[in-house]
Protein backbone atom coordinates (compact mmCIF):
# COMPACT_ATOMS: atom_id res chain seq x y z
CA UNK A 1 0.00 0.00 0.00
CA UNK A 2 2.34 2.58 -1.13
CA UNK A 3 5.79 3.67 0.12
CA UNK A 4 6.27 2.95 3.81
CA UNK A 5 9.99 2.94 4.56
CA UNK A 6 10.86 5.23 7.45
CA UNK A 7 12.89 8.37 6.88
CA UNK A 8 16.51 8.95 7.74
CA UNK A 9 17.75 12.24 9.12
CA UNK A 10 19.00 14.67 6.49
CA UNK A 11 21.52 16.24 6.86
CA UNK A 12 24.32 16.54 9.49
CA UNK A 13 25.82 19.98 9.99
CA UNK A 14 29.23 20.32 11.65
CA UNK A 15 29.51 23.26 14.07
CA UNK A 16 32.15 25.96 13.86
CA UNK A 17 33.18 26.58 17.46
CA UNK A 18 33.82 30.19 18.48
CA UNK A 19 34.70 31.33 21.99
CA UNK A 20 36.34 34.25 23.75
CA UNK A 21 39.60 32.25 23.87
CA UNK A 22 39.76 31.64 20.11
CA UNK A 23 40.31 34.15 17.29
CA UNK A 24 37.19 35.66 15.76
CA UNK A 25 36.12 33.93 12.54
CA UNK A 26 37.32 35.14 9.19
CA UNK A 27 34.95 36.79 6.72
CA UNK A 28 34.36 33.34 5.23
CA UNK A 29 33.67 32.04 8.74
CA UNK A 30 31.10 34.76 9.35
CA UNK A 31 29.33 33.84 6.11
CA UNK A 32 29.41 30.19 7.17
CA UNK A 33 27.81 31.06 10.51
CA UNK A 34 25.09 33.02 8.70
CA UNK A 35 24.53 30.03 6.44
CA UNK A 36 24.16 27.79 9.50
CA UNK A 37 21.62 30.19 11.00
CA UNK A 38 19.62 30.26 7.76
CA UNK A 39 19.83 26.47 7.59
CA UNK A 40 18.51 26.17 11.16
CA UNK A 41 15.56 28.37 10.11
CA UNK A 42 14.98 26.05 7.11
CA UNK A 43 15.73 28.95 4.76
CA UNK A 44 17.75 26.58 2.60
CA UNK A 45 18.06 28.74 -0.51
CA UNK A 46 19.41 31.63 1.54
CA UNK A 47 21.78 29.22 3.28
CA UNK A 48 23.03 28.01 -0.12
CA UNK A 49 23.80 31.61 -1.10
CA UNK A 50 25.70 32.26 2.13
CA UNK A 51 27.68 29.02 1.98
CA UNK A 52 28.52 29.78 -1.66
CA UNK A 53 29.82 33.25 -0.69
CA UNK A 54 31.98 31.63 2.00
CA UNK A 55 33.36 29.19 -0.58
CA UNK A 56 34.16 32.01 -2.99
CA UNK A 57 36.45 33.41 -0.29
CA UNK A 58 37.78 30.00 0.77
CA UNK A 59 37.27 27.25 -1.87
CA UNK A 60 38.66 24.58 0.47
CA UNK A 61 36.23 25.32 3.32
CA UNK A 62 34.93 21.78 3.85
CA UNK A 63 32.38 22.74 6.51
CA UNK A 64 30.82 25.20 4.02
CA UNK A 65 30.82 22.48 1.33
CA UNK A 66 29.10 20.13 3.78
CA UNK A 67 26.64 22.85 4.77
CA UNK A 68 25.79 23.74 1.18
CA UNK A 69 25.44 20.06 0.29
CA UNK A 70 23.09 19.61 3.24
CA UNK A 71 20.99 22.57 2.12
CA UNK A 72 20.84 21.22 -1.44
CA UNK A 73 19.75 17.87 0.00
CA UNK A 74 16.91 19.48 1.90
CA UNK A 75 15.52 21.12 -1.25
CA UNK A 76 15.76 17.83 -3.15
CA UNK A 77 18.73 18.77 -5.36
CA UNK A 78 20.59 15.54 -4.60
CA UNK A 79 23.02 15.71 -7.50
CA UNK A 80 24.43 19.07 -6.37
CA UNK A 81 24.43 17.81 -2.78
CA UNK A 82 26.47 14.76 -3.81
CA UNK A 83 28.89 16.98 -5.76
CA UNK A 84 29.53 19.11 -2.65
CA UNK A 85 30.02 16.13 -0.34
CA UNK A 86 32.35 14.54 -2.90
CA UNK A 87 34.45 17.70 -3.08
CA UNK A 88 34.62 17.83 0.71
CA UNK A 89 35.87 14.23 0.72
CA UNK A 90 38.45 15.00 -1.96
CA UNK A 91 39.86 17.62 0.40
CA UNK A 92 39.54 15.45 3.53
CA UNK A 93 38.99 11.71 2.88
CA UNK A 94 38.41 11.16 6.61
CA UNK A 95 35.48 13.59 6.88
CA UNK A 96 32.83 11.23 8.29
CA UNK A 97 29.92 13.69 8.13
CA UNK A 98 30.36 14.03 4.36
CA UNK A 99 30.28 10.24 3.94
CA UNK A 100 27.10 10.11 6.02
CA UNK A 101 25.46 12.96 4.13
CA UNK A 102 26.43 11.62 0.73
CA UNK A 103 25.00 8.25 1.76
CA UNK A 104 21.77 9.97 2.76
CA UNK A 105 21.60 11.74 -0.62
CA UNK A 106 22.21 8.49 -2.50
CA UNK A 107 19.48 6.85 -0.40
CA UNK A 108 17.06 9.64 -1.32
CA UNK A 109 17.92 9.05 -5.00
CA UNK A 110 17.20 5.33 -4.58
CA UNK A 111 20.85 4.34 -5.15
CA UNK A 112 21.00 2.09 -2.10
CA UNK A 113 24.22 0.28 -2.97
CA UNK A 114 26.17 3.55 -3.03
CA UNK A 115 24.34 4.65 0.11
CA UNK A 116 25.45 1.48 1.92
CA UNK A 117 29.04 2.03 0.73
CA UNK A 118 29.12 5.59 2.08
CA UNK A 119 27.50 4.69 5.39
CA UNK A 120 30.06 1.89 5.71
CA UNK A 121 32.89 4.40 5.23
CA UNK A 122 31.39 6.67 7.90
CA UNK A 123 31.05 3.73 10.31
CA UNK A 124 34.64 2.67 9.56
CA UNK A 125 35.79 6.11 10.71
CA UNK A 126 33.50 5.98 13.77
CA UNK A 127 32.06 2.57 14.74
CA UNK A 128 29.64 4.27 17.17
CA UNK A 129 28.16 6.52 14.44
CA UNK A 130 24.51 5.75 15.29
CA UNK A 131 22.98 7.85 12.51
CA UNK A 132 25.12 6.03 9.93
CA UNK A 133 24.16 2.62 11.36
CA UNK A 134 20.51 3.66 11.17
CA UNK A 135 20.94 5.01 7.63
CA UNK A 136 22.65 1.82 6.47
CA UNK A 137 19.80 -0.18 8.01
CA UNK A 138 17.23 1.91 6.13
CA UNK A 139 19.13 1.32 2.88
CA UNK A 140 19.12 -2.44 3.58
CA UNK A 141 15.37 -2.22 4.24
CA UNK A 142 14.88 -0.64 0.82
CA UNK A 143 17.03 -3.37 -0.76
CA UNK A 144 14.86 -6.04 0.90
CA UNK A 145 17.79 -7.24 3.05
CA UNK A 146 15.72 -7.23 6.21
CA UNK A 147 17.97 -9.42 8.36
CA UNK A 148 20.95 -7.15 7.64
CA UNK A 149 18.77 -4.13 8.40
CA UNK A 150 17.75 -5.62 11.75
CA UNK A 151 21.41 -6.18 12.61
CA UNK A 152 22.17 -2.50 11.92
CA UNK A 153 19.28 -1.16 13.97
CA UNK A 154 20.04 -3.55 16.83
CA UNK A 155 23.66 -2.34 16.92
CA UNK A 156 22.51 1.28 16.97
CA UNK A 157 20.21 0.45 19.89
CA UNK A 158 23.02 -1.35 21.72
CA UNK A 159 25.00 1.88 21.57
CA UNK A 160 21.99 4.04 22.48
CA UNK A 161 18.87 2.17 23.69
CA UNK A 162 16.89 5.43 23.54
CA UNK A 163 17.46 6.06 19.84
CA UNK A 164 13.80 5.93 18.77
CA UNK A 165 14.34 6.05 14.96
CA UNK A 166 16.22 2.73 15.08
CA UNK A 167 13.30 1.11 16.92
CA UNK A 168 10.84 2.46 14.35
CA UNK A 169 12.99 1.29 11.45
CA UNK A 170 13.64 -2.13 13.00
CA UNK A 171 9.86 -2.44 13.39
CA UNK A 172 9.57 -1.82 9.66
CA UNK A 173 12.09 -4.57 8.91
CA UNK A 174 10.24 -7.04 11.16
CA UNK A 175 6.95 -6.04 9.50
CA UNK A 176 8.33 -6.75 6.04
CA UNK A 177 9.49 -10.16 7.30
CA UNK A 178 5.93 -10.84 8.50
CA UNK A 179 6.97 -10.85 12.18
CA UNK A 180 4.11 -8.58 13.20
CA UNK A 181 4.36 -9.08 16.94
CA UNK A 182 8.01 -7.97 17.07
CA UNK A 183 7.20 -5.12 14.69
CA UNK A 184 4.38 -3.90 16.94
CA UNK A 185 6.64 -4.15 20.00
CA UNK A 186 9.31 -2.01 18.31
CA UNK A 187 6.83 0.61 17.12
CA UNK A 188 5.34 0.77 20.62
CA UNK A 189 8.82 1.09 22.15
CA UNK A 190 9.63 3.91 19.73
CA UNK A 191 6.43 5.71 20.73
CA UNK A 192 7.32 5.45 24.41
CA UNK A 193 10.57 7.24 23.60
CA UNK A 194 9.05 9.64 21.07
CA UNK A 195 5.26 10.03 21.30
CA UNK A 196 5.40 12.48 18.41
CA UNK A 197 6.63 9.99 15.81
CA UNK A 198 4.10 9.90 12.97
CA UNK A 199 6.20 7.17 11.30
CA UNK A 200 5.89 4.87 14.33
CA UNK A 201 2.11 5.33 14.51
CA UNK A 202 1.88 4.69 10.76
CA UNK A 203 4.02 1.57 10.96
CA UNK A 204 2.00 0.19 13.86
CA UNK A 205 -1.16 0.94 11.87
CA UNK A 206 0.20 -1.18 9.01
CA UNK A 207 0.88 -4.01 11.46
CA UNK A 208 -2.70 -3.92 12.72
CA UNK A 209 -3.94 -3.82 9.11
CA UNK A 210 -1.96 -6.98 8.35
CA UNK A 211 -3.39 -8.61 11.47
CA UNK A 212 -6.93 -7.66 10.42
CA UNK A 213 -7.47 -5.38 13.45
CA UNK A 214 -8.86 -2.48 11.42
CA UNK A 215 -10.13 -0.44 14.37
CA UNK A 216 -6.67 -0.26 15.92
CA UNK A 217 -5.16 0.36 12.50
CA UNK A 218 -7.47 3.32 11.96
CA UNK A 219 -6.66 4.71 15.41
CA UNK A 220 -2.93 4.59 14.61
CA UNK A 221 -3.32 6.17 11.17
CA UNK A 222 -5.42 8.86 12.87
CA UNK A 223 -2.53 9.71 15.18
CA UNK A 224 -0.06 9.74 12.28
CA UNK A 225 -2.32 12.20 10.43
CA UNK A 226 -2.76 14.35 13.54
CA UNK A 227 1.02 14.63 13.86
CA UNK A 228 1.60 15.02 10.12
CA UNK A 229 -1.51 16.27 8.25
CA UNK A 230 0.33 15.89 4.94
CA UNK A 231 1.03 12.16 5.40
CA UNK A 232 -0.57 10.80 2.21
CA UNK A 233 0.35 7.19 3.01
CA UNK A 234 -1.61 7.34 6.26
CA UNK A 235 -4.70 8.56 4.39
CA UNK A 236 -4.31 5.79 1.80
CA UNK A 237 -4.00 3.04 4.36
CA UNK A 238 -6.72 4.40 6.61
CA UNK A 239 -8.94 4.36 3.53
CA UNK A 240 -7.94 0.75 2.95
CA UNK A 241 -8.93 -0.11 6.54
CA UNK A 242 -12.28 1.64 6.07
CA UNK A 243 -12.87 -0.52 2.97
CA UNK A 244 -12.54 -3.64 5.09
CA UNK A 245 -15.03 -2.23 7.57
CA UNK A 246 -17.47 -1.51 4.73
CA UNK A 247 -17.31 2.26 5.37
CA UNK A 248 -16.93 3.31 1.74
CA UNK A 249 -17.80 6.98 2.28
CA UNK A 250 -14.89 7.43 4.68
CA UNK A 251 -12.63 5.42 2.40
CA UNK A 252 -13.51 7.74 -0.50
CA UNK A 253 -12.85 10.79 1.68
CA UNK A 254 -9.40 9.47 2.64
CA UNK A 255 -8.42 8.56 -0.92
CA UNK A 256 -9.61 11.97 -2.09
CA UNK A 257 -7.44 13.72 0.50
CA UNK A 258 -4.44 11.55 -0.40
CA UNK A 259 -4.94 12.49 -4.05
CA UNK A 260 -5.12 16.18 -3.11
CA UNK A 261 -1.83 15.83 -1.27
CA UNK A 262 -0.22 13.98 -4.19
CA UNK A 263 -2.08 14.56 -7.48
CA UNK A 264 0.28 12.31 -9.42
CA UNK A 265 -0.48 9.24 -7.30
CA UNK A 266 -2.48 7.21 -9.82
CA UNK A 267 -2.91 4.23 -7.48
CA UNK A 268 -4.90 6.41 -5.07
CA UNK A 269 -7.27 7.43 -7.83
CA UNK A 270 -7.59 3.82 -8.88
CA UNK A 271 -8.55 2.86 -5.33
CA UNK A 272 -10.96 5.78 -5.19
CA UNK A 273 -12.58 4.51 -8.37
CA UNK A 274 -12.89 1.09 -6.74
CA UNK A 275 -14.85 2.56 -3.85
CA UNK A 276 -17.27 4.34 -6.17
CA UNK A 277 -17.76 1.00 -7.92
CA UNK A 278 -18.75 -0.60 -4.62
CA UNK A 279 -21.23 2.25 -4.13
CA UNK A 280 -22.48 1.80 -7.73
CA UNK A 281 -21.71 5.44 -8.51
CA UNK A 282 -20.69 4.36 -11.97
CA UNK A 283 -20.42 7.71 -13.76
CA UNK A 284 -18.29 9.16 -10.97
CA UNK A 285 -16.34 5.92 -11.01
CA UNK A 286 -15.57 6.24 -14.72
CA UNK A 287 -14.47 9.85 -14.24
CA UNK A 288 -11.99 8.75 -11.59
CA UNK A 289 -10.49 6.11 -13.89
CA UNK A 290 -10.26 8.73 -16.65
CA UNK A 291 -8.10 10.77 -14.26
CA UNK A 292 -5.96 7.72 -13.48
CA UNK A 293 -5.33 7.18 -17.18
CA UNK A 294 -4.53 10.84 -17.73
CA UNK A 295 -1.86 10.58 -15.02
CA UNK A 296 -0.69 7.07 -15.94
CA UNK A 297 -1.74 6.10 -19.48
CA UNK A 298 0.17 2.79 -19.27
CA UNK A 299 -1.58 1.64 -16.09
CA UNK A 300 -3.25 -1.62 -17.16
CA UNK A 301 -5.18 -2.03 -13.88
CA UNK A 302 -7.06 1.22 -14.51
CA UNK A 303 -8.27 -0.04 -17.90
CA UNK A 304 -9.25 -3.31 -16.25
CA UNK A 305 -11.17 -1.60 -13.46
CA UNK A 306 -12.91 0.79 -15.83
CA UNK A 307 -13.88 -2.29 -17.83
CA UNK A 308 -15.51 -3.69 -14.68
CA UNK A 309 -17.56 -0.52 -14.34
CA UNK A 310 -18.71 -0.66 -17.96
CA UNK A 311 -19.53 -4.35 -17.48
CA UNK A 312 -21.67 -3.50 -14.45
CA UNK A 313 -23.40 -0.84 -16.55
CA UNK A 314 -24.03 -3.61 -19.15
CA UNK A 315 -22.01 -1.62 -21.69
CA UNK A 316 -20.23 -4.73 -22.92
CA UNK A 317 -18.60 -3.14 -25.99
CA UNK A 318 -16.85 -0.51 -23.85
CA UNK A 319 -15.92 -3.19 -21.30
CA UNK A 320 -14.36 -5.31 -24.05
CA UNK A 321 -12.45 -2.27 -25.36
CA UNK A 322 -10.98 -1.57 -21.91
CA UNK A 323 -10.09 -5.20 -21.22
CA UNK A 324 -8.42 -5.34 -24.65
CA UNK A 325 -6.33 -2.26 -23.82
CA UNK A 326 -5.35 -3.77 -20.46
CA UNK A 327 -4.21 -6.90 -22.34
CA UNK A 328 -2.25 -4.85 -24.84
CA UNK A 329 -0.31 -3.39 -21.92
CA UNK A 330 -0.10 -6.71 -20.06
CA UNK A 331 -0.65 -9.76 -22.31
CA UNK A 332 -0.56 -12.10 -19.27
CA UNK A 333 -3.39 -10.31 -17.45
CA UNK A 334 -5.51 -13.39 -16.69
CA UNK A 335 -8.29 -11.45 -14.92
CA UNK A 336 -8.72 -9.25 -18.01
CA UNK A 337 -8.95 -12.36 -20.24
CA UNK A 338 -11.51 -13.91 -17.90
CA UNK A 339 -13.66 -10.79 -17.75
CA UNK A 340 -13.42 -10.10 -21.47
CA UNK A 341 -14.65 -13.66 -21.94
CA UNK A 342 -17.62 -12.86 -19.68
CA UNK A 343 -18.40 -9.73 -21.70
CA UNK A 344 -18.21 -11.68 -24.98
CA UNK A 345 -20.52 -14.32 -23.50
CA UNK A 346 -23.10 -11.69 -22.56
CA UNK A 347 -22.97 -10.40 -26.15
CA UNK A 348 -23.40 -13.92 -27.51
CA UNK A 349 -19.83 -14.03 -28.83
CA UNK A 350 -19.23 -17.56 -27.59
CA UNK A 351 -16.26 -18.41 -29.81
CA UNK A 352 -14.43 -15.23 -28.76
CA UNK A 353 -15.19 -16.05 -25.13
CA UNK A 354 -13.81 -19.58 -25.49
CA UNK A 355 -10.67 -18.18 -27.14
CA UNK A 356 -10.10 -15.91 -24.13
CA UNK A 357 -10.59 -18.74 -21.64
CA UNK A 358 -8.26 -20.97 -23.71
CA UNK A 359 -5.58 -18.29 -23.52
CA UNK A 360 -6.11 -17.76 -19.78
CA UNK A 361 -5.81 -21.49 -19.13
CA UNK A 362 -2.61 -21.71 -21.15
CA UNK A 363 -1.20 -19.03 -18.86
CA UNK A 364 -2.51 -20.78 -15.73
CA UNK A 365 -3.56 -24.43 -16.15
CA UNK A 366 -4.98 -24.37 -12.60
CA UNK A 367 -7.26 -21.36 -13.17
CA UNK A 368 -10.43 -22.88 -11.71
CA UNK A 369 -12.76 -20.04 -12.72
CA UNK A 370 -11.44 -20.31 -16.25
CA UNK A 371 -12.61 -23.94 -16.48
CA UNK A 372 -15.96 -23.08 -14.90
CA UNK A 373 -16.56 -20.10 -17.18
CA UNK A 374 -15.47 -21.91 -20.33
CA UNK A 375 -17.72 -24.79 -19.32
CA UNK A 376 -20.66 -22.40 -19.10
CA UNK A 377 -19.99 -21.10 -22.62
CA UNK A 378 -19.87 -24.66 -23.94
CA UNK A 379 -23.17 -25.25 -22.13
CA UNK A 380 -24.67 -22.18 -23.84
CA UNK A 381 -23.46 -23.53 -27.20
CA UNK A 382 -25.09 -26.89 -26.46
CA UNK A 383 -21.75 -28.71 -26.30
CA UNK A 384 -22.62 -30.51 -23.07
CA UNK A 385 -19.77 -33.04 -23.10
CA UNK A 386 -17.12 -30.31 -23.21
CA UNK A 387 -19.05 -28.33 -20.60
CA UNK A 388 -19.13 -31.33 -18.23
CA UNK A 389 -15.42 -31.99 -18.84
CA UNK A 390 -14.57 -28.41 -17.88
CA UNK A 391 -16.73 -28.52 -14.76
CA UNK A 392 -15.06 -31.80 -13.77
CA UNK A 393 -11.63 -30.18 -14.08
CA UNK A 394 -12.78 -27.18 -12.04
CA UNK A 395 -14.07 -29.49 -9.30
CA UNK A 396 -10.86 -31.51 -9.23
CA UNK A 397 -8.99 -28.28 -8.59
CA UNK A 398 -11.55 -26.93 -6.11
CA UNK A 399 -14.16 -29.42 -4.85
CA UNK A 400 -15.89 -26.54 -3.01
CA UNK A 401 -16.13 -24.24 -6.04
CA UNK A 402 -19.31 -22.18 -5.53
CA UNK A 403 -20.65 -22.62 -9.09
CA UNK A 404 -19.02 -25.59 -10.82
CA UNK A 405 -21.08 -28.30 -9.11
CA UNK A 406 -24.40 -26.64 -9.87
CA UNK A 407 -23.35 -25.82 -13.41
CA UNK A 408 -22.27 -29.40 -13.99
CA UNK A 409 -25.72 -30.59 -12.90
CA UNK A 410 -27.34 -28.15 -15.37
CA UNK A 411 -25.16 -29.49 -18.20
CA UNK A 412 -25.88 -33.13 -17.24
CA UNK A 413 -29.62 -32.46 -17.11
CA UNK A 414 -29.51 -30.70 -20.47
CA UNK A 415 -27.56 -33.60 -21.99
CA UNK A 416 -30.15 -36.13 -20.75
CA UNK A 417 -32.98 -33.93 -22.00
CA UNK A 418 -31.36 -33.69 -25.43
CA UNK A 419 -31.34 -37.48 -25.73
CA UNK A 420 -35.05 -37.90 -25.09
Amino acid sequence: MGKDMVRIALFVMVPLLVSAQTPQPSEAGVLYIRGKESYAQKAYNRAITEFTEALMLNPGYIEALNGRGSAYGNIGDYDRAIADFTEALRIDPAYGAAFYNRGAAYSKKGDYDRAVADYTEAIGLNPAYIAALNGRGVAYNHKGSYDQAITEFTEALRINPKFAPALTNRGTAYRHKGDYDRAAADYTGALRLDPGSADAFYGRGLVYTHKGDYDRAIANYQEAIRLNPGFAGAFINRGFAYIHKGDYDRAIADYTEALRLNPAYALITNNLGEEYRFKRAYDRNIAEYQEVLRLAPMYAAAFYNRGLVYFNKKDYDQAIADYTEALRLNPSYIAALNNRGLAYRHKGGYDNAIADYDRALRLDPEFTDGFNNRGYVYYMKGDYDRAIADYDRALRLDPAHPYAKGNRQLASDAKRAART
